[in-house]
């Protein structure tokens, strides 16, 4: 009975000290979201911005909450701008539900670094295979003679297809890369990081059979081109646009 009453006063002692947070994070959360009008400092016209509200209520948490957008009408092409609006968004209301509606930036995905970031994880990847580094212990670990592996290179199919799955990869990231608020080079890695461990794990079942040698080969490989095309797309998101020449 008093294991039974010293667990009870454990949980709802827990669940105090996570409450009191959770609930001060809530308010800051519900103050920031949703869009608000600003005045932009580059055209002196109004536009409507969204307050990162994910992020101040968690920096919150640890003391003054961190202000940052996450969205505006003058978004992408102008996603890299100076955010001086800022001051004036927090001190800003929201929009009240039905008073106006609200023109949400398009969140494309820009084709040129997708194609840049699918070239670096096929080049990579035939550098990785190459005779200057693991191609003696790729055929290795595949049984392969260098006459078995000289006419598999003289073939087109397998070239396409390496081609055709590092350009699905790529936009599968640059998909991804569209649900985050903001945009850059470590939400570029994190994409490509979970689409990663999502292949993964769904091929998993089929890649336990295979040499050891071989998984590590491979392994390496997918991890580095992953972050390549990780850190290509994301860190080019917002930079290869064409300028906004209303803002000159």
């Amino acid at each position: 009975m008093l294991l039974l009453f010293g667990l009870l006063l454990l949980l709802f002692g827990t669940t105090v000290i996570l409450l009191m947070p959770t609930l001060w994070g809530r308010e800051i959360y519900n103050r920031y979201s949703g869009p608000r009008p600003v005045t932009c400092p580059e055209t002196r016209q109004r536009v409507s911005v969204t307050i990162d509200a994910v992020h101040a209520a968690a920096t919150g948490l640890r003391g003054a909450p961190d202000f940052r957008l996450s969205d505006c009408t003058r978004w992408p092409a102008r996603a890299r701008c100076a955010q001086d609006c800022l001051d004036e968004a927090v001190h800003s209301e929201p929009y009240t539900l039905g008073e106006v509606r609200i023109p949400r930036a398009i969140r494309q995905i820009y084709h040129l670094p997708v194609l840049l970031a699918a070239f670096a994880a096929w080049y990579i990847g035939m550098v990785w295979h190459s005779g200057y580094l693991f191609r003696g212990r790729w055929m290795a670990a595949l049984s392969l003679t260098p006459a078995q592996v000289k006419q598999l290179v003289s073939w087109y199919s397998p070239h396409l297809l390496s081609v055709a799955a590092c350009l699905l990869f790529a936009y599968g990231v640059a998909w991804l890369q569209t649900w985050f608020t903001r945009r850059g080079l470590w939400q570029g890695i994190l994409s490509a990081v979970l689409l990663w461990a999502a292949i993964l794990i769904a091929a998993l079942p089929s890649i336990t059979t295979l040499p050891r040698d071989l998984l590590w080969i491979e392994a390496s490989y997918t991890v580095i081109a992953t972050i390549a095309v990780g850190a290509i797309i994301g860190g080019l998101s917002g930079k290869l646009v064409v300028p906004d020449l209303k803002a000159r």
